[in-house]
C-alpha cells in the first residue's frame, strides 16, 4: 500500500470503531483494557465516553502536565486521553485534539460538550502535517497512534516544530523487538490493529533523535504476549493462531518521553 491507502484505510477502520459498528479491542472489554494498560477507575469515571479502547499505554503516567498549560494529543479519537489532560491543565490552558476522521472528531466534539470543556478543541488534520502553530504547546501526547503513520520521521518533525522551547512530549506507542512474519507485514487488518506498520524499536528513538528531540527516556517496554492476539483479527484457524504467537514474539508496548531542547 501507498501512504494514501494506508491513510485511507485507517481512516475507515477507525470512523467505524466510532460510529460503534466495530470494537476498538475486539471483545466489548475497553474497560478492562484501559484499566491493564495504566489508568484508573476514577480516570474511566471521568471521561470514561471517551475511552474506545484503542490505547496501548498510559501516556499521561509520564507526563508532568501542569495547570495553565496548552497540551496537543496526536490521534486524539473520542477524547480520552485529552478529556484526562484537561482535568490537569484547569480552566487556565487548553487542550487540542488532534484527528483525520470525521466520526471521531464528531464523537469527541460531542463527548466535550457533555462534559463541559470548553477549552478542549479538536481538529481536522493528519499528524505527519499539524493544523497547530510553531512553538505553541507545553506538552503533546499521543497513544498507539504514531505506528499507524506510513511517514514516522514527519511525525516527530512536527511535534519538534508545534512543542515551545523546552516543551515536553510522553508517547505510548507498538514497537517491534523482532521481525514479523512475511504474511503478518502485508495483512492489511493487522495494520490498522497497530501490528504490521509498528517500527523497530532502535528505528523509532533514531527518529526522535533525527527530528531534534532530547533527553529521550524509555522507563518501561512492555512485551507483545496477548497483544496480537488482541488486535490482529479473530481468526482461530491454526494457521492465524500461528502467526498471532510469531507477531506476539515480536512486538512491544512502548513508553517514552523527551522534550524540545531550550
Amino acid at each position: 500500500m501507498n501512504k494514501e491507502q494506508v491513510l485511507e484505510v485507517v481512516q475507515e477502520r477507525y470512523g467505524a470503531i466510532a460510529r460503534g459498528e466495530q470494537s476498538g479491542c475486539g471483545c466489548g472489554c475497553k474497560n478492562e483494557v484501559a484499566e491493564a494498560i495504566g489508568y484508573t477507575a476514577e480516570d474511566l469515571a471521568f471521561a470514561g465516553e471517551g475511552n474506545l479502547g484503542l490505547g496501548c499505554g498510559n501516556p499521561l503516567a509520564l507526563a508532568e502536565i501542569q495547570a495553565g498549560m496548552a497540551v496537543l494529543d496526536l490521534g486524539s479519537g473520542a477524547g480520552f486521553d485529552a478529556f484526562l489532560a484537561w482535568r490537569q491543565v484547569g480552566s487556565t490552558g487548553r487542550v487540542i485534539g488532534v484527528d483525520m476522521t470525521d466520526d471521531m472528531l464528531a464523537r469527541a466534539r460531542e463527548n466535550a460538550a457533555n462534559l463541559g470543556a470548553h477549552n478542549v478543541e479538536f481538529r481536522k488534520g493528519n499528524i505527519e502535517h499539524l493544523p497547530v502553530e510553531d512553538n505553541s504547546v507545553d506538552f503533546v501526547i499521543s497513544n498507539c497512534v504514531i505506528n499507524l503513520s506510513p511517514d514516522k520521521p514527519a511525525v516527530f518533525r512536527e511535534i519538534y516544530r508545534v512543542l515551545k522551547p523546552g516543551g515536553r512530549f510522553a508517547v505510548s506507542d507498538i514497537v517491534l523487538l523482532a521481525d514479523l512474519p512475511e504474511q503478518i507485514k502485508n495483512d492489511v487488518s493487522a495494520y490498522v490493529g497497530c501490528v504490521s506498520g509498528a517500527s523497530p524499536v532502535g528505528e523509532y528513538i533514531r527518529f526522535l533523535f533525527e527530528a531534534g528531540l532530547e533527553e529521550l527516556a524509555v522507563p518501561q517496554i512492555t512485551h507483545g504476549g496477548k497483544l496480537a492476539e488482541a488486535i490482529l483479527p479473530e481468526d482461530k484457524s491454526p494457521e492465524r493462531v500461528a502467526l498471532q504467537k510469531a507477531a506476539a514474539g515480536a512486538v512491544a508496548s512502548i513508553k517514552l518521553h523527551g522534550r524540545k531542547p531550550l
